[in-house]
């Protein structure tokens, strides 16, 4: 990688910290370049990409906007593969023509480059392109959920959720003004991707026919694409344009279609970090009739609503479905326990009632997910509950989606969960809105 726009005076220079950071701590050879040449850490600065004595897969350009399109040039005569133009001062300031120039300069050539305004690539322990210096990234591990996004600011902040929540990334693209290489394109990539199960975007907005192309191809995804789209009032819409110079479109047209080809729209930013854990551990489509298991009433009712509200179906289990729980319960359960839909197992639940529960639902035809409100400080509750829960979804295949508050005194049951990949929110409406996920996906198939 060569980072071009390095400064000799100034550590701080986004280009300096995009260089030192992939230069130290990724394994990828990093070389830097400013015009006027000289050292950098006791490291040649080369004048130019074509002094670089190997092969460049990827140029970063951090150099001012006027000076793009010769390095561009510059790039592409040296035979790099392609590049992220970080630079910002382009078509979002009303340089348009600055734009179409190093856009019309890289699509004659054949040459991929992502940008200009944006942060570029992040993969985890691979290559990380964003001017953000290491001390206050915060890092998901590797996983298998891509995210895309016209904001930098957003999908950082996206990053930092995916984190506190265990979601792994196979990647993170700030694809800014998308000059060239836009969602349409990383999808297509994306599809074709091993390490990666779910596909997720931040839309600000499309150009011509961008949109439907992107629809279009998104409904022949065998995996989950989820799309957060801002833009929904007018205010929103000139903040967008004055950001990436996009046009936001009609949200509401946007939407629909979107639902129509069993896309998976997340409304909020709650929403997709919800929608891309739970699609991270299970991709099936499912109609959306829920059993809900808890221990504590309240907390069964909470769900109850949550599930009305995003349209999950609750329906009241059979007499006959009911009568078989009841059978496996323990003797100080069996008696007080409410079975009928939610199933309120009662503070006096031990681990050995809430498997039993799951695990029968797990063999109702008439229920596609179970929705598991677990309070780890209930006295008959153990820290390998989670582990056994996980384990029924590998012999009936049926979802099984949890909720645990998130703190450290509860990790142990957490991970218990997670290491068999099972999600787990820490939050009552984001256990349901993992469910929601799936049952979305089955619109439009």
């Amino acid at each position: 990688m060569a980072v071009v726009g390095v400064s000799l005076h100034n550590d701080r220079h986004p280009a300096n910290v995009i260089y030192d950071k992939n230069h130290l701590r990724y394994p990828v050879k990093t070389f830097p370049v400013n015009p006027k040449g000289g050292a950098l850490q006791a490291e040649t600065v080369f004048r130019s990409i074509s002094d670089i004595p190997e092969k460049v897969d990827l140029a970063v350009i951090v150099a001012r906007a006027p000076h793009v399109p010769d390095i561009l040039t510059e790039c592409i005569d040296a035979g790099v593969a392609g590049a992220v133009v970080v630079s910002a001062g382009f078509a979002e300031v009303g340089e348009r023509d600055l734009q179409d120039r190093i856009t019309a300069i890289a699509r004659d050539a054949g040459f991929p480059f992502i940008g200009p305004n944006c942060l570029g690539i992040y993969a985890p322990a691979q290559v990380d392109t964003f001017f953000l210096p290491s001390e206050r990234m915060v890092r998901p591990d590797s996983g298998n959920v891509a995210l895309v996004s016209q904001s930098g600011g957003i999908l950082v902040d996206q990053m930092i959720k995916f984190s506190s929540q265990g979601i792994g990334l196979s990647l993170a693209v700030s694809i800014g003004n998308k000059a060239l290489v836009g969602e349409l394109e990383l999808l297509h990539y994306l599809m074709q991707d091993p390490a990666t199960r779910v596909i997720a975007f931040y839309v600000e907005g499309f150009g011509k026919r961008e949109g439907r192309e992107f629809v279009l191809a998104a409904r022949e995804s065998s995996k989950p694409v989820i799309v957060m789209k801002a833009g929904k009032s007018a205010g929103a819409g000139r903040a967008i344009s004055s950001h990436t110079s996009s046009l936001a479109g009609d949200y509401t047209t946007f939407s629909a279609v979107l639902r129509q080809y069993g896309i998976v729209e997340a409304k909020s930013d709650f929403e997709l970090v919800s929608f891309c854990e739970g699609l991270s551990c299970y991709t099936t489509a499912i109609e959306g009739r829920t059993a809900i298991v808890t221990g504590s009433g309240g907390h069964g009712a909470i769900a109850v609503d949550f599930c009305d509200k995003y349209g999950l179906a609750v329906p009241t289990l059979s007499t006959a479905v009911q009568k078989q729980i009841k059978e496996r319960l323990s003797p100080s359960v069996k008696g007080i326990a409410a079975l009928g839909n939610p199933i309120d197992l009662t503070g006096s639940a031990v681990d050995d009632d809430f498997v039993s529960a799951v695990e029968c639902l797990s063999t109702v035809a008439e229920i596609d997910c179970v929705i598991l409100l677990l309070l780890p400080y209930l006295p008959g509750i153990s820290s390998d509950l989670g582990a056994r829960l996980s384990q029924l979804y590998d012999r009936a295949r049926k979802p099984l989606v949890a909720y645990v508050p998130h703190v450290a005194k509860y990790r142990m049951l957490i991970e218990g969960f997670e290491l068999n990949r099972t999600p787990v929110a820490p939050s009552v409406e984001g256990v349901v809105l993992m469910a929601e996920a799936m049952r979305q996906r089955r619109y439009g198939t």
